[in-house]
């Protein structure tokens, strides 16, 4: 399984440094950090930038149009972007690819991958739920970060992992059965 992560940003950027975590072990990733969520993981985490990198397959520059990313000729299985910020969702929605993040989501729109957009954003705006819909109706799959309660979680990161795991369901990739528990499971 070849996924590519983008963290941009908007607050919640454990969503994707998590999802790296998980996705070590099991997955090729391939990590694009946009400069505004560089520093929201400086504000909101105790990571090292060095720390996320050193989670991921592959790293690239999100001014970098030329990565190999931004290629449909070039295989992966798709995009998870963990957290969306509104910006990054509304280039997406227009079909507007400056950045290495955005021209990676029009390649899984275009190609036919997956593309999971995690939005952190609250209240919604009309425009923003106007993007969700343009996102949608082009194939993306919008996975807002609400978690779920009915598994008792118990700390900040059970409600991450729950988030998670929903987005690697998409992928059809299964992780350890411990992050979170499952409707109807004992």
């Amino acid at each position: 399984m070849k996924i590519v992560v983008g963290i941009t940003g908007a607050s919640g950027v454990v969503y994707g440094i998590r999802l790296l975590e998980v996705l070590s072990d099991i997955a090729e990733t391939y990590l694009i950090i946009s400069e505004s969520a560089k520093k929201i993981i400086a504000i909101e985490t105790e990571y090292e930038l060095e720390e996320i990198y050193a989670l991921a397959s592959h790293v690239y520059d999100n001014s970098d149009l030329a990565a190999p990313l931004s290629s449909g000729s070039v295989q992966y299985d798709g995009a998870i972007i963990a957290p969306c910020s509104m910006k990054t969702l509304g280039g997406i929605a227009s079909g507007i690819s400056t950045t290495l993040i955005t021209r990676a989501a029009e390649v899984c729109l275009k190609e036919g991958r997956k593309l999971v957009i995690i939005p952190r954003e609250a209240p919604l705006s009309l425009i923003h739920l106007e993007n969700m819909v343009k996102v949608k109706k082009a194939g993306a799959i919008l996975l807002p970060a609400s978690p779920a309660f009915y598994h008792l979680p118990k700390t900040v990161l059970d409600m991450v992992d729950f988030i998670v795991v929903k987005a690697l369901d998409v992928f059809g990739v299964r992780v350890n059965t411990e992050l979170i528990k499952r409707w109807g499971t004992e």
